[in-house]
């Protein structure tokens, strides 16, 4: 009775939240020194949290009194066991979940996440989201390896968003891309948990550029659920734990700066 009573308060947290905001936090294992809390001020801007695992965020502050948002990133996995996912959701009390992250790029087949999909995802009773795609546009990658596993989940696979990723050099070519998905999808909300410039030149600057596009453009949206920029940690814990994150995205996008608190991408999530 007690579980299902804390279970009950955080998805009502979640739902009453979800009504004001969009934004959400992309929270990593290495951050248990930050408060994910600092972007909870009340106006309900921010309102989600999730850290690639059916765990709670790692923080000085549990979830910081966001909604959290349990993944199952992999098949299966040592830190989240696929045999625990349905008690972990029933005792944390999820209200959506995420599944497969880049499963387009990591080996995984369009006919697996189907056949893996209905086993482990239909039955939680809950908001589910079909696997994190990145934004390649290769043969048999993107939203091509998501068209592929729908059709193979032959409707039987039951989900309520579509995931996207995306990393590239504009603004236009991020709308673009955010358009090309909900064509595909026209029915499904869709929920962004990474996004930023590649590594741009400009570096932070050109990151806070970006991202006060693109957040006006998201919360204009009617078919954008959520949406998480890439990430919410501070530059020298990327540094020492993501090194391919850093040459790849760069650090300007981080939203905590070195003293644990918001960075200048990171005060435009209010």
């Amino acid at each position: 009775m007690r579980a299902f009573s804390s279970g009950f308060a955080a998805l009502a947290l979640f739902t009453a939240a979800a009504q004001a905001g969009k934004r959400g936090l992309t929270w990593t294992y290495y951050n248990s020194a930050l408060d994910p809390g600092v972007f909870n001020n009340g106006k309900g801007s921010v309102v989600a949290i999730y850290d690639y695992e059916t765990y709670a965020p790692p923080s000085k502050n549990g979830a910081g009194g966001l909604g959290f948002i349990g993944m199952q990133r992999c098949l299966d996995c040592d830190s989240s066991p696929i045999s625990q996912l349905a008690a972990r959701q029933k005792q944390q009390g999820w209200a959506t979940v995420f599944t497969l992250n880049e499963p387009d790029v990591n080996g995984i087949s369009p006919s697996q996440a189907a056949s893996w999909y209905k086993q482990n995802i239909n039955p939680l009773q809950i908001k589910k989201a079909l696997p994190a795609i990145t934004s390649s546009a290769s043969a048999n990658q993107g939203l091509d390896w998501l068209n592929q596993m729908v059709n193979a989940c032959g409707g039987g696979c039951y989900f309520d968003y579509i995931n996207l990723h995306w990393y590239g050099p504009s603004f236009a070519e991020f709308q673009s891309h955010v358009e090309q998905a909900h064509a595909h999808f026209p029915g499904k909300q869709i929920v962004i948990t990474e996004f930023a410039l590649q590594n741009p030149s400009g570096g932070q600057a050109a990151q806070v550029s970006f991202y006060k596009q693109a957040f006006a453009y998201l919360d204009s949206q009617s078919f954008v659920e959520l949406y998480f920029p890439f990430v919410a940690t501070k530059p020298s814990l990327l540094q020492q734990n993501d090194p391919g994150a850093v040459s790849f995205v760069g650090t300007g996008s981080c939203l905590f700066g070195e003293d644990g608190k918001p960075s200048a991408v990171g005060n435009l999530m209010y």
